[in-house]
């Protein structure tokens, strides 16, 4: 299933895992490699860089064990195509056999145990996609970040997803580019699927949850009043509470500040009007606009966000 991905961009094949193991450390992600298995080992990568992803097919040819120490700021989709992995977590023990997955967060130590025969795909994915994916879909981050949880997925039941994986694997074998245009718009097709199949700390629906829908109702009026400097007083009239009780609503529901929930939502109106070039003068005139008046801290919200400054965004579409 799915091993004849990347099939031109082939960079170890028939080597000694130690080989396999330098290109990993170098392009994917720190580990310790210990051999667990007996005789020569032939292990093979297969690895390509594309839209903002880094995309590997892993074989090791062989029993072994990796340490993972720190995913740093990514997010890893690992996929068994053939054999099986084991992952040993602080406190979890999970085994994965082909086409079953697991996401893995950032920050995340892990201890994997590769079959013989053992083939993997790994997505790598930058923290800032999957952010601006959740923003970009009026889904407010939780103060302690987007957190996948260690539970393996059977693929058979979303053959979407596993179309998906596929696509983008075959796009960038085919591209061997990440400047074409549409190269974004697969990382961003697979941030939204992975939201949607992997279970995670998201609220599930934060435009409809909330006592008598005054959640729906903030998330109207603040597009209504994007640009106006709105506070959470205001909202707290809005929806007939005090403003201890709409902290509470959002605690509760959304796990975020009603006063970062506003700024997410601006930055989100923001960046689209960025990205479209619309009233695109330039970013100090579109971030007063919104009424972002430290435009220092404007800029670091904003990389944290979606992982590039706003200049940035903003030159790609002139």
């Amino acid at each position: 299933m799915l091993n004849h991905l990347l099939s031109n961009s082939v960079v170890r094949k028939g080597v000694c895992p130690e080989d396999v193991s330098d290109y990993v450390n170098t392009h994917i992600g720190q580990h310790r490699l210990a051999l667990l298995g007996s005789g020569k080992m032939k292990s093979s990568l297969r690895y390509a860089s594309f839209a903002r992803l880094g995309l590997s097919h892993i074989s090791y040819g062989g029993k072994v064990r990796v340490h993972s120490p720190d995913l740093e700021e990514v997010y890893h989709l690992q996929v068994v195509t053939s054999g099986y992995c084991i992952w040993n977590f602080d406190e979890d023990r999970l085994s994965l056999s082909a086409g079953q997955a697991l996401m893995m967060n950032p920050h995340e130590r892990s201890d994997l145990t590769y079959s013989e025969d053992c083939q993997k795909l790994i997505v790598k994915i930058p923290e800032s996609v999957l952010k601006a994916a959740c923003v970009e879909n009026g889904r407010a981050l939780p103060r302690d970040g987007l957190r996948f949880q260690r539970q393996v997925m059977n693929l058979d039941a979303s053959m979407a997803f596993m179309r998906l994986v596929e696509a983008v694997y075959e796009e960038a074998s085919e591209s061997g580019s990440d400047t074409a245009s549409v190269s974004g718009a697969y990382a961003d097709l697979l941030a939204n699927k992975l939201l949607t199949v992997f279970p995670c700390n998201l609220a599930k629906d934060n435009a409809a949850c909330g006592a008598d829908g005054s959640l729906a109702l903030i998330r109207r009026y603040l597009q209504e009043h994007i640009r106006d400097e709105v506070t959470v007083e205001e909202l707290a009239v809005l929806c007939n509470v005090s403003v201890r009780s709409l902290y509470n609503v959002f605690a509760r529901e959304v796990g975020v500040t009603p006063k970062l929930f506003i700024k997410q939502m601006k930055l989100q109106c923001l960046h689209a009007d960025l990205k479209q070039g619309i009233n695109a003068r330039n970013v100090t005139e579109v971030a007063l606009d919104y009424g972002f008046s430290h435009l220092g801290r404007f800029s670091s919200d904003y990389r944290k966000m979606f992982g590039e400054l706003p200049s940035e965004t903003l030159r790609r579409v002139r």
